[in-house]
C-alpha cells in the first residue's frame, strides 16, 4: 500500500472485507495443485511416448491440497455473507467481490474433482470451451484457431521469416530482463532469476520473474517476455498492491486471467514482439484443448504436437497441459483459452472505448487484476476515490494517440468485406 491516508468507516469496511478475500485465497494454488510431477514425465520418456502418462484419480489423492477444501469454501462462503450484510445487496464494490467469492468456492470444487470428468466441466464453467463463440454467430475460439494456423501456414515456407538462432541462455535473460524492467520500476522492485522448478520457459510472481534454468531464448523471446511478464503480469501485479482500500485487485480469479493474457498478448503485437512462431504457439494450444473437448486422449494430442515439429520432450510438454488435473483420456484443463479469447476481447473493448470517445476507462485494464465486465464500475470506483489509478503503465498505455489512430482505423477496416477486397485484388496479388 502506498497509501498512508486516514480511510472513513466505508472505506475501512471494504478494505476489511476485501484483505479477507485476499488472506483466504492465499493457498489456493491452482498450477501447483494440477501440475504433473517429473515422475510422470520420466516414465512417459521412457516409454518412448508408446504409453500414456501413470495418471490416474488416485494420483491425485496421493497428492492432497495445501489446505482444507471444505474448511475454505465455508471460509468464503462466510466472507460472501458479510460482505452482504455489512455494504448491501447493489454496492457495487460489494457485488465484484461476492463473485470473486463464488469464484474461488468454484475454483476449490475443480480442485477436488481431480482426475474426475468434474474437472473439465468446471475448468469449462471457469475458463471457457474452445467451442465457446464470442458473440452469437460469429466463430469460435475453435475456429478462431483453425483461420490462424491457415494463415501461418500460408508464410511458413516463405524462409525469410525463421526463428533467429536462441543463443542466449537463462543467465542472459535473466541479466537482460532484468535491466530493462528495473528502467521501468526502479532497480529494486522487480527481481528476476533462474529455477528449476517451472514448465514454462518462465513465470511472473507478484514482485518476480522465473526463468526457466534449461531453456533457451532470442532477443525476440527476451522482448516478449519483457512485455508479457513484465509490463503486463508484474505491472498490474504492482498496481493492485498499490491500492488502499480495494487490495483485493492484487489477486487474481479466473475471470481476470482472461484479462491478463489478452492484455500480454496485444502487448506484444503492439511492441513489435510476438512473431509467427510465437502465434503458432498459442493457436496449437487452442486447437489442442478443442482435440481433447471433442474426444482425444493424451496420446492423440501428444502425436499432433509431434506432427507440428515437437520433439519427443517438447510433445509431452505440451500435451501436458492440456490433460494437466485431468485424465490422459478426460476433458482438458483449458486455462490456455485465455490467450487467444484474451486477446480478442481487449481488442473489442479498447474499439469501442475509442468509438465512444471513453479513452480514459482503457489504461485502468491496468489497476490491478481486473475482470473485463467490471471495467465500467471500476471507472465508477475511481472517481470516488476507493480505486487509485495505475502507477505502471506500458509506454503504449500512457500516450493514447497512437492506439486511439490505429483504433479508428479499425473500427473503419471492420465495415470492409474481405471476401470483396480479394476478389479486387486478385489481379495485383
Amino acid at each position: 500500500m502506498n497509501s498512508q491516508q486516514k480511510l472513513d468507516d466505508y472505506q475501512l469496511c471494504i478494505r476489511a472485507l476485501s484483505d479477507r478475500i485476499v488472506e483466504a485465497q492465499t493457498p489456493i494454488r491452482v498450477l501447483d495443485a494440477v501440475k504433473w510431477d517429473d515422475g510422470i514425465r520420466d516414465g512417459f520418456l521412457k516409454a518412448k511416448g508408446k504409453q500414456p502418462p501413470a495418471v490416474d484419480r488416485d494420483y491425485y489423492l496421493s497428492r492432497p491440497l495445501a489446505f482444507d477444501a471444505a474448511a475454505k469454501k465455508l471460509e468464503f462462503q462466510n466472507i460472501e455473507r458479510d460482505i452482504t450484510r455489512q455494504l448491501g445487496q447493489f454496492n457495487p464494490v460489494g457485488q465484484i467481490m461476492r463473485r470473486m467469492c463464488k469464484e474461488y468456492r468454484m475454483v476449490i470444487r475443480m480442485l477436488e474433482a481431480r482426475g474426475t470428468e468434474d474437472f473439465g466441466l468446471i475448468s469449462q464453467e471457469l475458463y471457457g470451451a474452445a467451442s465457446d463463440a464470442f458473440h452469437a454467430g460469429d466463430p469460435t475460439l475453435a475456429d478462431l484457431g483453425l483461420m490462424l494456423s491457415d494463415y501461418l501456414n500460408n508464410i511458413a515456407a516463405r524462409g525469410d521469416l525463421e526463428d533467429e538462432a536462441k543463443t542466449l541462455g537463462a543467465s542472459d535473460a535473466v541479466n537482460i530482463l532484468q535491466q530493462r524492467l528495473a528502467g521501468v520500476f526502479g532497480d529494486d522492485t522487480i527481481r528476476v532469476f533462474e529455477s528449476d522448478g517451472i514448465l514454462a520457459d518462465a513465470a511472473a510472481g507478484a514482485d518476480y520473474i522465473k526463468i526457466r534454468s534449461d531453456a533457451r531464448f532470442n532477443e525476440r523471446d527476451v522482448k516478449a517476455l519483457e512485455v508479457h511478464e513484465g509490463l503486463v503480469h508484474v505491472g498490474t501485479t504492482l498496481n493492485g498492491l498499490n491500492q488502499p482500500i480495494c487490495t483485493f485487485l492484487a489477486k487474481g480469479p479466473p475471470s481476470s486471467t482472461v484479462t491478463q493474457e489478452g492484455l500480454a498478448i496485444l502487448m506484444e503485437v503492439i511492441a513489435f514482439a510476438s512473431y509467427p512462431t510465437r502465434l503458432r504457439k498459442l493457436t496449437n494450444r487452442t486447437r489442442a484443448i478443442h482435440m481433447a473437448e471433442e474426444g482425444a486422449d493424451f496420446l492423440e494430442v501428444f502425436e499432433f504436437f509431434r506432427e507440428q515439429g515437437y520433439g519427443l520432450e517438447g510433445g509431452y510438454s505440451n500435451a501436458s497441459r492440456v490433460f494437466r488435473g485431468s485424465l490422459p483420456t478426460g476433458l482438458p484443463f483449458t486455462k490456455d483459452l485465455s490467450y487467444l479469447k484474451g486477446f480478442i476481447l481487449i481488442y473489442n473493448y479498447i474499439q469501442l472505448a475509442v468509438r465512444k470517445g471513453k479513452l480514459e476507462q482503457i489504461p485502468l485494464l491496468f489497476c490491478g487484476k481486473t475482470t473485463l465486465e467490471d471495467m465500467r464500475t471500476l471507472r465508477k470506483l475511481v472517481d470516488e476515490g476507493l480505486v487509485q489509478p495505475p502507477k505502471y503503465l506500458p509506454p503504449q498505455f500512457q500516450d493514447m494517440n497512437a492506439l486511439s489512430a490505429w483504433m479508428c482505423f479499425s473500427n473503419f477496416l471492420n465495415h470492409l468485406s474481405l471476401d470483396r477486397i480479394e476478389a479486387d485484388y486478385a489481379n495485383i496479388l
